[in-house]
Formats: structure tokens, sequence, C-alpha cells
């Protein structure tokens, strides 16, 4: 799409949103003023645009309004505009460098060697973001060129991440998918004497890098270097013999340009291409040359590869390619909470952690397990914006995100972690009826009341004799005597009336006759001084009112005075935070 299509394309969504909300007649005045309100960079071309938006506000109006709606239907008009407006009220990104409107790609390239994480989250937001600012392009490309690491499980896991996110990609490949161009690259780059294959050894090879030293094989005559080439190709070589390295600079203050490994001969199966292929490019040639083919604009990538930006164009520079912009941002993982492959891989296959989506993990599917909605995910990242300042953030700055959109929408229900027995001697029995929110329309339960209900030992052992405190939402209770039978504590009480007394402590509550088993899961920071802390998962049998029965998987509450949740299946949740 073009720059004038586009912009003709966002005019007439917001006169067809307009026209809906007026009964079928856009009004002139208000588009305009909609159109800067939401597209600040066109307001220096508003008054050429006026013509282009009367004829479309003209066209809009003579349709029928069943049409509008189908019109606005097929063009996403609310879902669109609303994402705009919200855009323009939220933190954003700065501008690209060289950027222009319709032009943009960006890419977003995981290796499926795991499940996507906070940190992928950070640079798939980014690279959307940025692809829609301008109205461009996100390509999601696979980088599965390491078959030793890379399952067909993780390639749909980090598909159904990004789908949890919102990001919707424009088109998505697989590097493995151009491997037959990668290699044609590869060859061209040795035929050229900007690469040649190495057979020396890898400790040998590291040494000489160490030290600077270049290696014998650069200086093998134009023939060896062919044949070399050849017998790399035809399966001459095992795997470990040889590698093509790039022919840098063994001296260079830069170690990533001393003759860097670009491709390696891997014999194992390839969840895309079987064993039909043995010659693997390493992310240091991938990277680049697929960038290049893709039309990628603005490659954005972490700080850690900050050194092979040399690499990268030099690679391209020698293919004769044409050299995107490069960008880089910190990496982001929480305290506690580390996002290294080589640390959570042997929790995950050692049986420590429940799997990939354990509540305690950095995963994308442990973190919708938990109860982050993914909003919050984007508002948090957006907040920190592109820096190379080292991100590293407790949990909790994501979590004041998350409270502000679990606030509208989760039940509040009452939940007993350690359940002590309360006798009423002079109760009021019946039902009650109890809102299921404060303030948000959620609508109301009725809750059975009896003369027995129970309250949190941690409440009933702050409680002294005469002591008077208020059952939330029922009546006020005062303590007569604390009494053991059987070795099982009990309290009797009176009730003292449903005045309202500030100075009164309150206590969530549940009724015996309105009571089911429920167990709560509460994870806890997965990594202590960098070691795996085995009491990280926190698990309390309680009891709750049964009206938690009546909710779906997957619902969000607010347990009173404990904390949001997320049910998991009947009679468990995961602690989210509070």
């Amino acid at each position: 799409m073009s720059s004038d299509e586009a912009i003709q394309q966002i005019i007439k969504k917001i006169v067809l949103r307009n026209a809906i909300e007026y009964g079928g007649g856009a009004k002139y005045d208000v588009v305009i003023s909609k159109v800067v309100g939401l597209r600040p960079d066109l307001r220096p071309m508003i008054k050429e645009l006026i013509p282009l938006i009367k004829k479309i506000v003209d066209d809009v109006n003579s349709l029928d309004f069943p049409d509008q709606e189908k019109m606005a239907s097929k063009l996403l008009v609310f879902q669109d505009v609303d994402k705009a407006a919200k855009r323009k009220e939220e933190p954003s990104l700065p501008p690209l460098q060289g950027a222009r409107v319709g032009e943009v790609v960006t890419r977003f390239p995981p290796e499926p060697n795991g499940y996507p994480h906070i940190g992928h989250a950070k640079a798939a937001i980014i690279d959307q973001e940025y692809a829609r600012m301008y109205e461009g392009k996100l390509i999601l490309r696979f980088d599965d060129t390491n078959p030793l690491n890379e399952q067909l499980e993780f390639y749909d896991a980090i598909k159904e991440g990004l789908e949890w996110l919102g990001i919707i990609p424009d088109l998505i490949k697989n590097t493995s998918d151009d491997i037959k161009i990668l290699h044609s690259y590869g060859r061209r780059l040795v035929t050229k004497e900007d690469a040649y294959v190495c057979t020396c050894k890898s400790d040998e090879i590291h040494s000489m890098r160490a030290k600077g030293v270049d290696c014998p094989c650069r200086t093998l005559d134009s023939n060896d270097h062919l044949e070399r080439l050849e017998k790399f190709f035809d399966g001459s070589f095992e795997q470990n013999e040889a590698i093509i390295r790039f022919r840098g600079n063994m001296s260079d203050l830069n170690t990533a340009m001393r003759d860097p490994t670009l491709f390696r001969i891997i014999d194992a199966d390839h969840p895309k291409l079987g064993r039909s292929i043995r010659v693997f490019p390493t992310y240091d040639f991938a990277a680049p040359v697929e960038d290049s083919l893709d039309g990628v604009t603005h490659a954005m990538r972490t700080k850690e590869y900050e050194l092979r930006n040399a690499l990268y164009f030099s690679v391209l520079r020698s293919l004769c390619l044409r050299q995107p912009t490069l960008l880089e941002f910190s990496r982001l993982e929480f305290e506690g909470m580390p996002v290294s492959k080589r640390k959570l891989k042997p929790l995950v296959e050692g049986g420590l952690v429940s799997g990939w989506d354990d509540p305690r993990l950095p995963t994308l599917a442990a973190l919708k397990k938990r109860g982050v909605l993914p909003e919050a995910i984007h508002k948090f990242i957006l907040s920190l914006g592109i820096s190379l300042a080292d991100t590293k953030p407790p949990f909790e700055s994501l979590e004041a995100y998350n409270r502000k959109l679990l606030d509208k929408i989760s039940l509040r229900l009452y939940f007993v972690k350690h359940p002590v027995e309360v006798r009423i001697g002079n109760p009021i029995l019946g039902k009650i009826e109890l809102k299921n929110h404060p303030t948000a329309q959620l609508g109301t339960r009725n809750v059975q009341i009896s003369d027995r209900v129970y309250i949190d030992r941690a409440d009933a052992d702050r409680l002294a004799s005469g002591q008077e405190i208020r059952l939330m939402e029922m009546y006020n209770i005062q303590l007569e005597e604390k009494i053991q039978e059987n070795g099982i504590d009990h309290l009797r009480v009176i009730n003292t009336g449903q005045e309202i007394k500030t100075s009164l402590p309150k206590v969530q509550w549940v009724s015996n006759d309105d009571m089911v088993p429920f167990t709560v899961i509460v994870p806890d920071k997965l990594f202590i001084n960098g070691e795996f802390s085995k009491d990280s998962l926190h698990t309390y049998n309680g009891i709750a009112e049964s009206y938690v029965s009546k909710l779906q998987p997957g619902s969000h509450i607010q347990l009173v005075r404990f904390g949001f949740c997320r049910l998991q299946t009947n009679g468990v949740a995961i602690y989210t935070h509070g």
C-alpha cells in the first residue's frame, strides 16, 4: 500500500466511525479534527487533504446506514480507530531515523529453541509498534539454523505467545526456507576470497583468535580454497572437521571481526528440513543476509550484539547487498527471574519446575497462567522506551500496570487460607446479598450464612477477649472466649450489630453453609543470589465462598485481603500479585 493509499484508508475509517456515531451522517469539521488529533504528523498537509476528506465524507454519507455498518465492519473501523486513540494517550516510542510512512519494515527473529519470554515480548512489541506507527510491515522470521536446539513445539509456542500478546505479523517465515539461497551467498563469499574454509581444531582457532594470529588456512591459494569449498558442501567433511570463516582482521580490537564462523556442518534432524541439509549458517551470516533480502528497513536487536554490528555490515558490503538501519536496545528480565535458556532449560528438563508455563518463570505462557494481562505487558514495555541502559526491574514494576487493569474486571471474593471456626451466639441467619465489585457493574451473589463462620488464624490470634471486629459486609462480632476442643481451636463470639464503626478491624470470612475447599498457589522469586530457590512456590489449602465454583477457568478474581488470582481449575487458583 502506498503512502497516499494508507492516508486515504485512515481518513475513510475515521469518516465511517463518525458517520455511524452520528446516525449515518459524518460531519466535515469533526472528521478534520479527528484526523489531526489521531495523526499529528498529517497536520502540515491538512489543507491539501481537505478536498479528499470532503469527497470521502460525501461518498460515505451517500450510503445507507446498513451499508455504512458493513463497510465499517469490513475495515475494522472501531478496533483500529480505538487503538489509534489509545496509542495517542499512552507512552510511545521515539521516531525512527530515516523512516517514511508506508515503507518501514521490521522483523522479529526468535530462535525456536524454547518458549518465548518477557525479553522476547519487549523486542516483538517494539518491532510491531514501529511497523504500525509508520503503517509498515512486521515479519516474524524464525531463526532456525541450529537443529541441535530447535523443536517444532517451540515454533508453535512462539506463535501462541505472540498471538496472546496481540502481535500480528504481516509475514511469517523461517530462515531455513532460504537455506539454498544462503548457501549460494556463502559460496560467493569464498569464491571472491572474502571467506575461507578452515580445518583447524576448535582449540587452535580459539587460541589464534585470542592471540590475534592469522589462521594458516587463510594463506591457501585460490584453487585450494575452491576445492575445500566443494568438499564442504558435498559431504566430504564430517561434523566439526571444517567451518567457513569470514576473512576479517585477526588483530582487530573488536574480537567479533577476528575471522568469525559463518557456516558449520551439523549432522542432526532439523525440525523443518529433516536430514536433507548438513551445512547451516550462523546467526552472524543469516541475519544480515535475510534482513536485506526480506526488505527490512530497521533491524532492532539487543545491545549484546553491538560489537557484531561491524560484522553485520561487512557481510552485506562483501555481498553488495542493501544495508538496513540497525538499532540496539537493552535486554529485559526481572530480578530473580532470569530469561537465559541456559538457566531455564535445566529446570524444565530436570523437573524442578512444572514446565515452561510454571508461574515462577518469565515465559509468556507462565505470565498468562499467573494472571498477567497482555495489555499490561504492552504498557509496561512502552514505558521503558528504547534505551541501552540495563533493564532489570523488579516484577512489581509490571504488577503496577497489571493491577490497574485487573482491578476493573476482577470479582471480589472471600478466601480464608488458615481457617479458624467462629461460633456466633446470636447470629443473623439466612441469605445476604454481596456486591461482586465495589464500583464496577459485575453483579451480585447470595451467600447463605449460619451460626458458624471461619476467619483466618492470623486474625483470630490477634483477637483478644472482649475485643470487637467487623465481619466485612455482614455485622460486628465480639470475642467472648477462645476454646480448644480435641486439639482444634475455635472462637465463641456474639453479634454486636450492623453499625459500621471505622475504628473496628475488618476481616474477611467464609460461612460454614456456603464454603468449598480452595487452594491458592503462590509463586515467589525463582532465583536468589543467582541460585535456584527450592522454596519459590507456596501452597495454601484453605476455604472460599462456594460462588467461586461457578466461575470458569481463566477467570480473574481478587481474594479480599489476599490478592489477585487467576483460576486454573475448579478449586485451584494461582496468585497473581497483591
